[in-house]
């Protein structure tokens, strides 16, 4: 009987979930339930899914609204019907159109027209599918009304949006912040009755009981409705079936590319690879995941034919299939990776395939896919209510002065300045956080359907510009729907400009293939790199923490970098197993410390749990589980399971089947705890193998290329670090650094030979479209002669002007930049905004004897610090006071057990609790020489000491090792002090000039404030 219920995917309307609208459906004991959210679908399949657990049967429809106003609502007779309104729906949003007052002419859905509207335009006309819809207050209303007398098409419209006094203050709340109002000036047509909740059914029937036949409509309407969508654990998949013109020809198509693709992989290919293969192929047929493969395939080789880097991962790397046909460039035998893993018999779902793509390729990439493939669309997320954003907004609503909504969403606001205003806000922020605010788009899932996706749901059109379906990627896999990964990083990026600029600037330089990886693997020059963890710049093994590994393994061989890079996980690290692999690792006696039958089971990791498969394996072999419920607690620890009851299941029956196999009780629950401790953090082997691909492809740039790839990994936006440590290392690697330059710059940086150029990009202030024509004009009329000539030729204010000049940009001219800005703001400051277009005669400018000016390396350093964001020169030439040492990095090891005092420019810190929460710090620092240190503040020492942001501190403590990694246990900490900026001093000539624009700029920005 009901037919208008909101969840709170009624965005800033709905006060509660689809699982709450069920419990609430049960608690009144209705049977059959019509879901119709406002313009929004994203429920409507999850509702379905639980609606059989509370034996209701699930209808879906839409209420179509203009903001507020709702026009009507549509419910489907069957998924044909929800199809029809998911396309009408999808039309308006793409459009951001308004709903027309009358609805189309939908073949299977009902239209239910508020009553108010209809007895207002005073229709009488309705076609077959249309009916009237009452509610409990309109009833009385109906008593005078003609329309009455239409007994067949007058049906129960009773919306259900709140459950309570409580969930109705709440949707005024979120009405006032959708129409950033405050709550007082909130009209009353932007928000719902106080009477739209649900009654028992027995109470519904007795508010209609002098209009039966209302009722009956009612009721029938109901019976004509049903929908469906498989959801049972046998369910098909629903991706894109067939590749080509049937499944035969696809099968055909995929034997013929592996069979083709086995001579280019395994030139002298033995009979394991066709036995693997042949394998692999018969499982991936018998599961109908032949078009999957395809469609991956046609994907990798648009990129391959566009000359495109790309990276497959995840578990999809466990697959021969899909590295012979360069989806992936990990060889599984090799690896000896556990096909299992990837798909098996017992496995409905496809293989999960993530594709890495560099940043500024994967908007083509992903057009390409939209155009190639017919039922396409993005994946959704929802962005929910953060608590702070909460409260702010409501602070807004009640009109909290700002400083009480600062200190509320701090938590500084002291109880004793708490009032019933303070209350509210707390109270009904606690009460909206996690509701939905509005639809996003997931990082990189895309979906590929062998229906139109509005089989399933409306799609929205965000600003990228690709349809996008309501409904997050959990509920997509329960209806079968398996997203393709098409993922952006800019790892890729670094690869490939790092060729386009060593052609550039070394075209004698020895042909190299980036993608053998064979032969890097073997160069001792790449290994000593990861064995000394000098990998700045390097993908997945430049941060602290992982060069911190890889210096306590001392590893240099390639099987060790894929296992360092799913160690450094949380949750081995957490389960304690990462320092007993180093150990076992380092000491080759303690891997007898192993259980014998784990030692069996993952020999290469020493008995220690490491990737995902590594679970599968301990489940199947060492505790008796199957396949399909060793692929649970994978699921499990990934995240992705919907329901703990069956990992619970799976968990007593692990442990009875090891008591049964007689393993001791200790052994049981150690191994069972090392699982859990991987929950939402172990790598499939193969996704880590892939990143190790793509780790020594960028070890290998690094190793012959460093100063072409240091520039490569500057233009892609650096990586861990801040791009002054990529300059820095540039610097180590033996770099000149210039800064910008009008004749020699771009807006990235270039390199001629070992000197790098920063590029405009780095000048926070320039802006983009006067770089872009100083780069046009000199490319045009060649290298700039002067200043003068400069101003002739490009149109440029004398602000953006000064930002070259005090960057030294005019440096080519031999002219202290003192003397060229007075010579810029005599010939610009006082002449007319220059157009676009430059005179058609050069203008004579006066020359002006001007006193002998010259700029000191001090000032520069200050010049840079605030252009480009850190100096060229050491930052401990800037100290106001000598270093009292002049220990460095490479005196720790003398110190060993000793406390030392040292100087170091500060890099990063990690922020980190331990066990019992108390916070401690992590430091990474440079010292004198340029070289890293690493610190670490225990939580006594980070309670009297903390860091202020960039600088270089005096640190002492006591030098410690572990697995041979040096670091230093702070116990006393200091930043340094840094001279006066130069700049500023009264005997500095320009200091006047600089004062005076400093405070035009500031009265300026004044006015504008103001205004």
């Amino acid at each position: 009987m009901y037919l208008n219920n909101h969840t709170y995917y009624s965005m800033r309307f709905g006060t509660f979930s689809e699982i709450d609208l069920l419990e609430l459906a049960k608690e009144n004991h209705v049977q059959k339930l019509v879901l119709t959210d406002i313009n929004n679908t994203s429920a409507c399949l999850n509702f379905v899914r639980k609606a059989s657990e509370y034996n209701i049967v699930p209808v879906l429809g839409i209420d179509f609204r203009n903001g507020a106003q709702q026009q009507f609502v549509a419910i489907a007779k069957n998924n044909d019907g929800f199809k029809e309104l998911n396309d009408y729906l999808s039309i308006h949003l793409h459009q951001k159109s308004t709903i027309p007052e009358k609805a189309p002419a939908f073949k299977e859905a009902f239209v239910i027209y508020p009553f108010e509207k209809i007895m207002a335009a005073e229709i009488t006309q309705f076609q077959p599918n249309e009916f009237i819809g009452v509610s409990i207050n309109e009833l009385r209303k109906l008593r005078f009304s003609k329309l009455r007398e239409l007994t067949t098409k007058l049906v129960v419209l009773q919306p259900v949006t709140f459950r309570n006094k409580r969930d109705f203050n709440a949707h005024r709340l979120l009405r006032a912040i959708d129409n950033n109002t405050i709550l007082s000036k909130l009209q009353p047509e932007e928000q719902a009755g106080i009477d739209e909740r649900m009654l028992p059914l027995k109470q519904l029937k007795e508010k209609f009981e002098d209009f039966p036949f209302i009722l009956e409509n009612t009721q029938k309407l109901l019976d004509e409705c049903q929908i469906h969508f498989d959801f049972s654990a046998n369910r098909k998949p629903q991706n894109q079936q067939i590749f080509r013109e049937s499944r035969a020809s696809d099968e055909q198509l995929l034997d013929e590319l592996c069979q083709k693709a086995v001579s280019f992989r395994y030139p002298e290919a033995k009979e394991e690879v066709y036995t693997r293969m042949n394998s692999e192929l018969k499982v991936i047929k018998q599961l109908n995941f032949v078009s999957y493969f395809l469609l991956n395939w046609r994907i990798c080789e648009y990129a391959r034919e566009k000359g495109y880097f790309y990276v497959g991962r995840g578990s999809g790397a466990n697959s021969i299939v899909a590295y012979l046909l360069q989806i992936t460039e990990v060889d599984p035998i090799e690896l000896d990776l556990y096909f299992e893993r990837f798909i098996n018999e017992y496995r409905t779902s496809p293989p999960d395939f993530d594709i890495d793509f560099a940043w500024n390729d994967r908007a083509d990439i992903t057009r390409f896919i939209f155009e190639e493939f017919p039922n396409t669309a993005l994946l959704a997320t929802y962005n929910t209510f953060q608590y702070k954003a909460v409260i702010r907004e409501l602070g807004k609503v009640f009109g909290l002065p700002k400083e009480d909504i600062d200190k509320l969403c701090d938590g500084y606001l002291p109880k004793s300045e708490i009032d019933n205003l303070h209350k509210i806000v707390l109270k009904y922020g606690d009460l909206i956080q996690g509701m939905p605010n509005y639809i996003s788009i997931h990082a990189g899932g895309i979906l590929i359907s062998d229906k139109p996706l509005t089989y399933f749901s409306a799609l929205d059109l965000p600003p990228k510009g690709f349809p996008t379906v309501q409904f997050d990627m959990v509920i997509a896999e329960d209806v079968g729907l398996y997203k393709f990964d098409i993922l952006a990083q800019r790892g890729l990026g670094k690869i490939r400009d790092s060729l386009e600029i060593i052609a550039q600037n070394q075209p004698n330089a020895a042909p190299f293939d980036i993608h053998d990886i064979h032969k890097m693997k073997q160069d001792p020059n790449i290994n000593k790199l990861v064995r000394e963890a000098s990998c700045i710049g390097c993908f997945y093994v430049e941060s602290p923490a992982m060069r911190m590994l890889l210096r306590k393994l001392q590893t240099d061989t390639y099987l060790g970098l894929v296992a360092a890079s799913s160690i450094i996980r949380p949750g081995v690290a957490k389960s304690g197993m990462m320092r007993e692999y180093i150990m076992r690792h380092r000491y080759p006696e303690r891997r007898s410390n192993a259980h014998p039958e784990l030692a069996r089971i993952m020999p290469d990791t020493y008995g220690i749990m490491v990737y995902q498969e590594d679970v599968i394996k301990v489940a199947h072999y060492f505790a008796g589980l199957s396949l399909g419920e060793a692929d649970v607690l994978r699921r499990g620890m990934s995240g992705k399971y919907r329901s703990r009851a069956e990992f619970q299941q799976v968990e007593e029956k692990f442990i009875s089947n090891c008591k049964e196999k007689k393993i001791a009780e200790k052994t049981i629950f150690e191994v069972w705890d090392q699982i859990k401790s991987f929950a939402g953090y172990a790598f499939a082997k193969g996704h880590s193998a892939s990143y190790a691909v793509e780790s020594y492809q960028s070890l290998f740039l690094k190793t012959y290329f460093p100063l072409e790839y240091m520039v490569a990994t500057l233009n892609n936006g650096g990586g861990f670090y801040s791009p002054e440590m990529y300059v820095h290392e540039a610097k180590m690697q033996g770099a000149t650094i210039e800064p910008p330059c009008i004749n020699k710059g771009d807006f990235h940086n270039t390199i001629h030979g070992k000197t790098i150029y920063l590029g405009f990009g780095y000048l926070k202030e320039l802006e983009q479209r006067a770089a872009q024509r100083i780069i046009e004009n000199r490319n045009f009329h060649g290298a700039f002669k002067s200043l003068e000539d400069f101003i002739n030729r490009v149109s440029i204010g004398i602000e953006q002007l000064s930002i070259l000049i005090r960057i030294n940009a005019f440096r080519f001219t031999g002219v202290d930049k003192y003397k060229l800005l007075w010579e810029a703001h005599f010939k610009l400051s006082k002449a007319p905004k220059r157009p676009d277009q430059l005179p058609l005669f050069v203008p004579k400018h006066k020359d002006f004897t001007l006193p002998a000016l010259n700029t000191t390396s001090l000032e520069e350093a200050f010049e840079q610090i605030e252009l480009l964001g850190f100096p060229l020169c050491g930052h401990f030439e800037l100290l106001k006071e000598d270093p009292k040492t002049t220990h460095g990095q490479k005196d720790l090891k003398d110190f060993l057990n000793k406390n030392i005092l040292i100087y170091g420019y500060l890099v990063t810190v990690k922020n980190t609790k331990t066990a019992k929460g108390d916070r401690m710090h992590f430091g990474t620092f440079i010292d004198s020489e340029g070289q890293f240190f690493d610190t670490i503040l225990f939580p006594p020492v980070a309670k009297k000491f903390s860091f202020r942001g960039p600088g270089v501190y005096a640190l002492y403590g006591k030098v410690t090792e572990e697995f041979d990694f040096l670091s230093i246990e702070v116990s006393k900490m200091r930043k340094e002090a840094y001279i006066t900026d130069p700049r500023f001093a009264e005997e500095n000539l320009a200091t006047g000039h600089r004062l005076e624009k400093m405070k035009s700029l500031e009265e300026r920005k004044e006015v504008q404030t103001k205004s």
